[in-house]
């Protein structure tokens, strides 16, 4: 088995690799959902400091999720894949 810079079949080259984006946006996405989760089951707890917390961990991660998406819109319009909503 040789060793080569990039696995055959796999988009990206070593000038240029393959953006994480997705899966940044994904961690974002279970970051925000959780961090919710938490916030509302720990402020119906009375815990309201923790609930302040997780709180500002899921606007942290919301507004995570809002830059990850505005990067791939602009990757996707500078390499000339824009693609509609209802495609």
């Amino acid at each position: 088995m040789s060793i080569t810079p990039q696995p055959p079949g796999r988009r990206g080259t070593i000038g240029k690799p393959y953006s994480a984006l997705n899966l940044r946006l994904v961690l974002a996405l279970f970051g925000l959902i959780t961090s919710a989760i938490f916030a509302v089951l720990l402020l119906r707890a009375d815990l309201v400091l923790l609930g302040c917390l997780f709180v500002l961990l899921a606007v942290i991660a919301a507004v995570d999720v809002v830059v990850v998406e505005l990067r791939r819109r602009a990757r996707r319009r500078a390499e000339g894949g824009g693609r509609s909503l209802f495609e």
